[in-house]
């Protein structure tokens, strides 16, 4: 299995403190909020191969990053340097797979989130399933709902549905940026955007990839802790604790 970290983007609501830095980069605690969440990773044995998407504005500070991990982190850059200029996460995630000749079983996350619980039951449980997975969790602020990906279950968790910021949500269960696709399902992507599959959020190829094939999805153990502006990203330092779940 390998592990892909979306990475590229350019967190215009941090600004000025990431004008000139990755907001995966920056430290909650003792840690990067990317050491935190690969450090973890790492400790279910299941993944030989960790790959950076990034932009080119940031893609050096990453290559310092990575050369001084212990973990074989590659970084690739998707060559943008604006936010106007970006790919799209779901076509970051497809130039990545085509630059390294990625072929494999893939996890994919979002490189700026800081979670509480671990992602190995996240792992199990994707290959106890043996399938696509998603992960969720229940949220019920309405307003919160339409500026998400919502999903809609059916039976042994099986994931039928997948909407991006709906007006009229479907159900209360919202979709994190944390994604185990299948091999023969990450070879679909390229027809999932020539399908007209959205780019820009990755939850887009959630929504094309459940009418396609198998996907299932797991109750989140935990809490996660998104970074979106100064005043959080204060919050977060001071109130995590580290994995505890």
């Amino acid at each position: 299995m390998k592990c892909l970290i979306l990475a590229a983007g350019y967190a215009t609501r941090l600004y000025p403190l990431t004008e000139n830095f990755p907001k995966p980069l920056l430290k909650v605690g003792e840690k990067t909020i990317l050491d935190w969440l690969l450090d973890d990773i790492d400790t279910s044995g299941a993944v030989d191969g960790y790959y950076v998407i990034s932009n080119h504005k940031f893609a050096d500070h990453f290559r310092h990053w990575a050369e001084a991990s212990r973990l074989p982190i590659t970084v690739v850059d998707d060559g943008t340097s604006t936010n106007e200029t970006r790919l799209g996460a779901v076509r970051d995630i497809q130039f990545a797979i085509e630059q390294v000749g990625l072929d494999d079983d893939l996890l994919i996350i979002a490189g700026d989130n800081v979670l509480d619980f671990s992602l190995k039951h996240f792992i199990d449980y994707a290959l106890e399933k043996d399938s696509s997975c998603t992960m969720r969790y229940y949220e019920a602020d309405e307003k919160r709902l339409t500026k998400s990906g919502v999903a809609e279950l059916g039976e042994g968790e099986r994931l039928l549905s997948l909407e991006e910021k709906p007006a009229q949500p479907r159900s209360h269960w919202c979709t994190p940026p944390f994604y185990f696709y299948k091999k023969e399902d990450a070879r679909r992507i390229p027809e999932a955007i020539a399908d007209g599959c959205g780019v820009d959020a990755p939850g887009s190829l959630v929504a094309w990839m459940c009418r396609h094939s198998v996907m299932h999805s797991m109750e989140m153990p935990g809490s996660r802790y998104d970074i979106g502006n100064l005043e959080s990203y204060e919050a977060v330092k001071k109130a995590y604790r580290g994995i505890t779940k």
